[in-house]
């Protein structure tokens, strides 16, 4: 199985067959089979919404829309967005089930906070054959994450208890998932303690860990970062040893983006439908992707110009 870092590498890169308006299927898709979390993180596009939706992916909608993505020749899917997908349990074994048994998807992943996925849901996904799962570790103590994250920080040691935890459960059964995790890469002091907590806690029950830089999350954090003392970098541009220019933006060139409502967006951070390019519930899947919002778009990052865009106000670009 490649490294992880080597297929986001492969994501993020932006290859000639994929530098046109008109596109095949796109290399991987993320769904957001749940849009709630648990965490209320100072950087996050989700703290931008008036108000948190209480719904989930209807299961129907899911495997319609991911039949169309694989017999468009998506060979990844990964089950979340930017919500936390083990709050629905239930669904996202569901989820997994479906798509390695019953469409045989070839690469099946997830990033998750770690609070809620403890070992019995864990254990169930590995079981139906979740190909990867990763942890997002943005947090050195308590005192940072009850900061940062905005919840109590019994939860801080919750996830690090859940990420040993699943360590164990692959070892003891023999599973293939891929334990991965990431961090955001902070400065002096704070890196030191980041260092240090990984050391202890997290890389000993992962087999890779690598680095982001702060993303801006499309602009709309940037007034809460600003009060956390942030320094965001531009857009999304990958992980932080690989960094890719903010235009044209591989997000909207080599990785499809699918809202709990069937939208699919043009943005990876996009948590309020502001770059939707068309309704699944309306359009197979295909179609959306190559609809005409789409490929107007991906026309202006072409030329690296996105004035007039909806992409405009982006801190990459501003």
């Amino acid at each position: 199985m490649p490294s992880i870092t080597a297929r986001i590498d492969n994501i993020t890169d932006i290859p000639n067959e994929y530098r046109k308006a008109a596109l095949p299927a796109p290399k991987s898709v993320k769904i957001e089979i749940s849009p709630r979390c648990n965490y209320r993180c100072g950087f996050c596009a989700l703290t931008t919404r008036e108000q948190q939706p209480r719904w989930d992916m209807d299961l129907d909608l899911f495997k319609r829309i991911t039949r169309e993505m694989h017999e468009a020749g998506v060979e990844e899917i990964g089950l979340f967005y930017l919500g936390e997908s083990f709050i629905n349990p239930r669904l996202l074994l569901d989820c997994v089930k479906y798509l390695k048994t019953e469409i045989s998807v070839p690469y099946v992943f997830l990033t998750s906070n770690a609070s809620m996925a403890f070992p019995e849901a864990v254990e169930e996904c590995m079981r139906a054959g979740l190909d990867s799962l990763k942890w997002s570790v943005n947090a050195a103590d308590r005192a940072q994450f009850e900061k940062i994250m905005g919840v109590s920080g019994k939860l801080f040691d919750r996830a690090l208890g859940n990420i040993e935890s699943a360590w164990k459960v692959r070892e003891k059964y023999g599973y293939k998932t891929g334990l991965f995790a990431s961090s955001i890469r902070y400065d002096g002091e704070q890196q030191e303690k980041m260092e240090r907590l990984l050391q202890d806690r997290v890389l000993p029950y992962v087999d890779e860990h690598y680095w982001l830089p702060l993303y801006s999350m499309g602009a709309f954090a940037t007034q809460r970062e600003e009060e956390l003392g942030f320094r965001p970098t531009a857009g999304n541009q990958g992980r932080l040893n690989n960094l890719r220019p903010p235009l044209p933006c591989w997000s909207v060139f080599t990785e499809g983006h699918v809202t709990a409502e069937g939208k699919l967006s043009a943005c990876c951070f996009d948590a309020t439908a502001n770059w939707t390019m068309g309704d699944l519930k309306r359009s197979n899947f295909m179609e959306a992707w190559n609809s005409s919002a789409f490929q107007k778009l991906r026309a202006a990052h072409l030329k690296k110009d996105v004035s007039g865009t909806i992409c405009e106000d982006c801190i990459a670009y501003s």
